[in-house]
């Protein structure tokens, strides 16, 4: 059965992965250098794990389903369609959540700190 949109969101937050629950409480209440962090928030038709509107960043950590190739052409099509709304997407591996957190977050926050380029329209800026 599927579920309303909110409703998925909202299903996706109950069952977090243990990655997804460790870093949601480092990126959580504006706790990682008062970035506004949202988590399983909906971008166009995709929902991304977590998204920080202000840097124009999706962040999503990855388990074992994302090794198979055609779960990986997905996320690869996904990050494709997001780029072109000028949204940069960072991967993490479960793996690196758990035994990284601090890494992770540090790659986050330099991510965030880092002006993202907006595209020009079509046509404009080039000679």
């Amino acid at each position: 059965m599927l579920l309303p949109p909110k409703d998925f969101r909202r299903e996706l937050r109950r069952r977090a992965t243990p990655a997804e629950k460790r870093l949601w409480r480092i990126l959580r209440d504006r706790r990682l250098d008062g970035l506004k962090v949202r988590r399983q928030h909906p971008v166009g038709p995709y929902v991304v794990d977590f998204y920080c509107d202000a840097a124009q960043l999706a962040i999503e950590i990855d388990g074992g389903v994302h090794a198979d190739p055609a779960r990986a052409a997905y996320d690869a099509d996904r990050t494709r369609a997001l780029a072109a709304a000028s949204i940069r997407v960072l991967r993490f591996s479960n793996r690196e959540v758990m035994e990284q957190v601090d890494v992770v977050a540090d790659a986050i926050l330099a991510a965030a700190r880092t002006p993202h380029p907006v595209p020009l329209p079509r046509g404009e800026g080039t000679p």
